[in-house]
């Protein structure tokens, strides 16, 4: 996820605004996922300003310094229609670190079987505080958990096929 294509969206919704209230709405819809800080907010933004983007339309006085108020351009507006438009690379990729673990254990002797069950006492964590989520939270929320524990549920489908599959793998990277 790109925070910079997040805020030209955020921008495009309402424009102009500042780098507070990007933030906020940011957090709002995105927290969940992809945090983010206010020093990437206001980096984001003057990369966006810098290559056209996004314009400074002012200031307005703040508890501070004051805030500076951005728009979306219409640069901006085509390259967030473009990203829009291009689909998302598959994800997860494929299992490369669990894999690589479980043949790194193989191959020193390692208990192979003993750390895929320590991932599946991980993944079942994750997974019971993403149900919380899904309990307690908003439908954004539900939403964004329920992508992760499908993808947490292949992933366990995974560590017991592999599980069961040990002592075939082990002989096949020795051979």
């Amino acid at each position: 996820m790109s925070v910079a294509y997040a805020l030209l969206g955020l921008l495009e919704e309402e424009s102009p605004r500042h780098g507070y209230d990007l933030k906020r709405e940011y957090d709002h819809l995105f927290a969940q996922t992809w945090p983010v800080k206010f020093a990437q907010v206001y980096a984001t933004l003057g990369r966006l300003a810098r290559d056209g983007r996004v314009t400074l339309e002012g200031e307005r006085p703040g508890r501070g310094p004051d805030r500076k108020l951005y728009a979306i351009t219409g640069e901006g507006t085509s390259v967030l229609d473009a990203w829009l438009l291009e689909p998302a690379p598959a994800e997860p990729n494929v299992q490369s670190v669990l894999f690589m673990k479980v043949v790194l254990a193989l191959l020193s002797d390692r208990p192979a079987g003993r750390f895929l069950d320590m991932q599946r006492n991980q993944h079942l964590k994750r997974m019971r505080e993403l149900t919380r989520i899904k309990t307690d939270g908003s439908l954004s929320d539900q939403l964004v958990a329920d992508y992760a524990l499908f993808h947490l549920e292949a992933d366990l489908r995974w560590i017991e096929m592999t599980h069961a599959r040990l002592e075939r793998l082990k002989k096949e990277i020795r051979a």
